[in-house]
C-alpha cells in the first residue's frame, strides 16, 4: 500500500482569490485533480481576514479549528450558523452553502476535508489514546500533539514496525483498504492525532 509522509511546515502555499488567506494543500484524488473534478481533497487553511467562502456545488465538508481564535461561519438562509471556536472539534456542512466567515480573535487555521457526495464520504476523528482506525481504502493521519506510533498490519509479516508521526507531520494512503493501530508514544496529557477515514458512498 503506497503511503505518503508529509510535514506540515513543507506545505505549498497557495494565496486565496480574495486576498483573505492561503490554503495549503495536503493531498487529493484523483492525483492533480482540479477544484471542479476532485473526488476528496484535505488541506490546511490560513484564514487572515473576514470574507465568503467558495462555493462546492456537490461536496460535503468538514473543518476542523488547529489554533487561533476561530471564526464564525453562517450562510445567508441560515443552513450553517456555527461559532468554529474550540480547537480540534470537526464541524461538518455542505459545500453547496454560500457561507460567510468572520474571524473571532485574529487569524486561524482550520483542516479542511472535502468530498464528492455520491463518490465518497469523510469521517474525520480526534484520537486522544491509543485506539484501532477502521480499515479504509483512503484516509490520513496527522499528529497535533505528541508523537504518536501508528501501525498497520501486513499479512505476509509476523511482525510490522510502527511508524513514528512527530508533531506537526503525518501521513496519507490510497488505495489498498487498510487499518491502522494508533497510540501515544509520550506521555503528553495533551497529545491529539487527526484520523480521517475516507470510504466509498454507500449506493
Amino acid at each position: 500500500m503506497p503511503i505518503h509522509f508529509f510535514e506540515r511546515a513543507q506545505l505549498h502555499a497557495s494565496p486565496w482569490k480574495n486576498g483573505g488567506g492561503v490554503t495549503r494543500e495536503i493531498a487529493c484524488h484523483p492525483p492533480q485533480a482540479g477544484m471542479q473534478n476532485f473526488d476528496w481533497r484535505i488541506s490546511i487553511a490560513h484564514i487572515a481576514s473576514d470574507g465568503d467562502f467558495s462555493v462546492f456545488a456537490g461536496v460535503d465538508r468538514v473543518i476542523t479549528l488547529l489554533e487561533g481564535g476561530g471564526v464564525h461561519l453562517s450562510s445567508a438562509e441560515g443552513s450553517v450558523l456555527h461559532a468554529l471556536d474550540t480547537p480540534l472539534q470537526p464541524f461538518a456542512f455542505s459545500g453547496d452553502a454560500a457561507v460567510h466567515g468572520r474571524l473571532l480573535n485574529g487569524d486561524c487555521h482550520d483542516f479542511n476535508v472535502m468530498t464528492r457526495r455520491g463518490v465518497c464520504q469523510a469521517e474525520v476523528r480526534v484520537l486522544r489514546r491509543r485506539e484501532t482506525l477502521l480499515p479504509a481504502p483512503a484516509g490520513l493521519l496527522m499528529a497535533i500533539q505528541g508523537a504518536w506510533q501508528v501501525q498497520t498490519p501486513d499479512t505476509d509479516k509476523a511482525e510490522v514496525q510502527p511508524h513514528t508521526i512527530a508533531p506537526q507531520t503525518g501521513l496519507w494512503w490510497q488505495g489498498d483498504t487498510q487499518g491502522w493501530s494508533c497510540q501515544c508514544a509520550d506521555s503528553d496529557p495533551q497529545a491529539a492525532l487527526l484520523a480521517v477515514r475516507l470510504t466509498p458512498t454507500p449506493h
